[in-house]
């Protein structure tokens, strides 16, 4: 039977009154690291000696060719996978040093992932979907499906907790595949191409959700994009070539904001 939605008490889950500067130790450190595949043909480097300092409550977006890398990079950040050297500090955890299963822990508590396709369980409703990673975590379904009432609400589709994905349109999926990322309340958000899939109306709007969930929880984000008006609007672009990160255009940062602080000491 379908769970239906439970009240919403109409409550952002966290929210940000006010900024400061940036702090001295980033969020993000990577040192001198590498990535190598064995494939049929011999070896495949993607990186060799790329390094990466990310400040917390920015956002960076990561441009570059198909093939360099990108979600790679990601997927390494996020302890989805391992490198082959170098140091990954991500909320001060070594995640290159993680077991499988302390990995799969550090994902849940630390990491928000978006990926171009929503991977929403189909069988599921939105409401379930969302609450699905508090009730891998242990949370009892009563909370879990509150927090997620309320992460609904907050990417404005509170009124369609009880849709399965099938009956939600492509934006909607992806706003629900959002709140799934965020119930947690991670300090990082990762997004390879989340606006990927949609059309250009629907992309931009999706990506303002983004920018505005980014400021009001004090997220540090890291948005691989190959639309540039889009990846325009982050804190700053970096392009990786070569297996290496070049910065290219930025704009002006994000302020880090008391959130962060206050999760600085999180484990």
């Amino acid at each position: 039977m379908t769970q239906a939605s439970p009240a919403v008490d109409r409550q952002p889950a966290r929210t940000v009154q006010a900024s400061k500067p940036y702090a001295k130790t980033p969020i993000i450190q990577v040192r001198n690291l590498e990535k190598t595949y064995t494939t049929a043909r011999g070896s495949l480097t993607l990186f060799q000696g790329l390094s990466l300092d990310v400040q917390a409550g920015e956002m960076v977006a990561i441009v570059g060719q198909s093939g360099a890398g990108k979600s790679t990079l990601l997927h390494i950040l996020g302890a989805l996978d391992a490198p082959t050297a170098g140091t990954v500090i991500c909320a001060s955890v070594n995640v290159a040093q993680l077991s499988p299963q302390e990995a799969a822990a550090f994902r849940n508590r630390e990491i928000g992932y978006v990926w171009q396709f929503h991977y929403l369980l189909p069988e599921f409703t939105a409401l379930e979907n969302v609450a699905m990673p508090l009730l891998a975590r242990g949370v009892g379904r009563r909370d879990a499906l509150h927090t997620a009432a309320n992460w609904l609400h907050e990417v404005d589709l509170e009124d369609r907790g009880s849709h399965r994905p099938g009956e939600l349109s492509g934006g909607e999926q992806q706003r629900v595949a959002l709140a799934r990322a965020l119930v947690n309340n991670p300090r990082l958000l990762l997004a390879d191409e989340p606006t990927g899939d949609l059309d250009a109306i629907t992309a931009s709007r999706v990506f303002d959700l983004i920018e505005r969930l980014h400021k009001s929880h004090g997220l540090t984000s890291i948005v691989v994009t190959h639309n540039m008006e889009l990846a325009a609007r982050s804190t700053r672009i970096l392009r990786l070539e070569a297996g290496k990160l070049a910065p290219g255009q930025s704009t002006a940062p994000t302020a880090y904001t008391p959130q962060t602080e206050a999760r600085a000491g999180k484990k």
